[in-house]
């Protein structure tokens, strides 16, 4: 697969997972502060964002370890997307209700570049039984 078929599936992703956020943002809005509400949301559409992007974006199975390693792929999307909010909103008066899609916009090419290294990146192999040798039979005399 072409990593340009893989920037428009990861798009794809992106569109779903926005969407999912923004909806769980603002029913989480109604009882949470908006910062409060960010942070739950964000981590709600990260797990199903990390199944969309393992099996959809990259046809790769999902293991233990990338799902680990995956937030990772968000933590600067993460800081971007917080700081941007709290800089909408809190600075430049914005509505709280609409201020994450703008921020969640300028992290998109940050995500894609470290999402690929991380869900491509082969798994360690384990490292082999050790040999089980049984002990020479002592020669009879």
């Amino acid at each position: 697969m072409t990593v340009q078929v893989q920037m428009v599936r990861f798009a794809l992703v992106g569109a779903v997972n926005t969407g999912t956020y923004f909806g769980l943002y603002l029913a989480l809005l109604t009882w949470l502060p908006y910062v409060a509400a960010h942070v739950v949301a964000f981590l709600l559409s990260m797990v199903g964002s990390f199944f969309l992007t393992s099996y959809f974006t990259y046809k790769t199975r999902p293991t233990w370890r990338k799902f680990l390693l995956f937030p990772l792929t968000n933590a600067a999307n993460f800081v971007v997307t917080t700081c941007g909010v709290y800089l909408l909103v809190d600075v430049l008066n914005l509505s709280s209700r609409y201020s994450p899609l703008i921020a969640q916009a300028s992290a998109i090419p940050i995500t894609f570049v470290v999402s690929r290294m991380i869900m491509l990146r082969p798994d360690p192999a384990p490292d082999p039984a050790p040999a089980h040798k049984e002990p020479e039979p002592v020669a009879q005399v």
